[in-house]
C-alpha cells in the first residue's frame, strides 16, 4: 500500500531503505542465533543455501524473493541438501517464522526515518522479501511508516537489479539521482550507484543518519535559496 506524500510538490530527496539487516539486527547476528538455536552449523547452513540458489540460478535468497519456490518448497531442498552434502539431518520447516523469532527492530533507525519525512523527504522501503515473510516485516515496520513500500516477491525483480532501481525511483516521483539507497550488503550499494542513484553504506543508525542527513541538506538548499530570494 502506498501512503500519500506529506507535500505536494516533487520530493527533494527519495531515501529508500533495506529491511533485513537495517530496520532489524544485522543478517549476520541473525544467521548465528539461528545457527545456535536450532543447531545447523552455519558453514553448513549457509553453503546449503548457496547451492541450492545455485540450482536454480541464482543465488542464495534469490529463489524465495522473487519467487522460484515458495518457503516450504525451498525449506525442503535446503533440508536435502544439507543431508545430501553434510550428513545432516534437520528440520527447517516454518523457516520464516524461527527466522524472526525473537529478532529485534532497530527503533533509532525507524526514529531517523521519521525524522527524514518530516524534513520533506520521501521514505521508502526497498526490500528483497519472500512474500511469506511479509506479515513479519510488518511486525516491525508496517506501511504507515513509509511513503512507498517496493518488496521484490510484488514486483518480480530484487535488488541488485537495474529494473527494481527504475522502478522505485518512479513510484517516487524523482530522477534516479534524487534517490539514496541505504543497504547494508555491497553488491546492492554497487547495484544502486550504477543505476544512478546515490547510497549510503549502512553499518548503524547514527552513521547512516550521518549520511542521509548530509545528503538532504544538499537536496534542500535550492529550495532554501528559492525562499529567501
Amino acid at each position: 500500500m502506498s501512503v500519500p506524500l506529506r507535500t505536494p510538490s516533487t520530493p527533494a530527496l527519495a531515501v529508500w531503505t533495506d529491511f533485513g539487516g537495517v530496520l532489524t539486527q544485522p543478517v549476520d547476528v541473525t544467521f548465528a542465533e539461528f545457527s545456535a538455536r536450532y543447531g545447523v552449523p552455519l558453514h553448513a547452513l549457509k553453503e546449503a543455501m548457496r547451492l541450492v540458489g545455485e540450482a536454480h540460478g541464482t543465488d542464495s535468497m534469490g529463489v524465495i524473493d522473487i519467487p522460484l519456490l515458495d518457503e516450504d518448497a525451498w525449506s525442503k531442498e535446503l533440508e536435502e541438501e544439507l543431508e545430501r552434502t553434510f550428513g545432516l539431518v534437520c528440520d527447517l520447516s516454518d523457516f520464516g517464522d524461527r527466522w524472526f523469532a525473537g529478532r529485534p527492530g532497530n527503533r533509532a533507525w525507524a526514529a531517523h526515518l521519521a525524522s527524514f519525512r518530516e524534513r520533506g523527504a520521501f521514505v521508502g522501503l526497498l526490500s528483497n522479501l519472500p512474500p511469506s515473510w511479509e506479515r513479519h516485516r510488518a511486525l516491525l515496520a508496517d506501511d504507515s511508516h513509509f511513503d512507498d513500500v517496493v518488496c521484490s516477491h510484488r514486483v518480480g525483480a530484487r535488488k541488485p537489479e537495474p529494473e527494481i532501481f527504475r522502478l522505485a525511483a518512479r513510484r517516487a516521483g524523482v530522477e534516479p539521482r534524487a534517490c539514496v539507497l541505504v543497504d547494508d550488503m555491497d553488491k546492492n550499494i554497487a547495484g544502486a550507484r550504477a543505476a544512478g542513484w546515490q547510497a549510503v553504506h549502512f553499518r548503524d543508525a547514527d552513521q547512516a543518519a550521518f549520511e542521509v542527513g548530509r545528503l538532504l541538506d544538499l537536496a534542500l538548499q535550492p529550495a532554501v535559496r528559492a525562499l529567501s530570494a
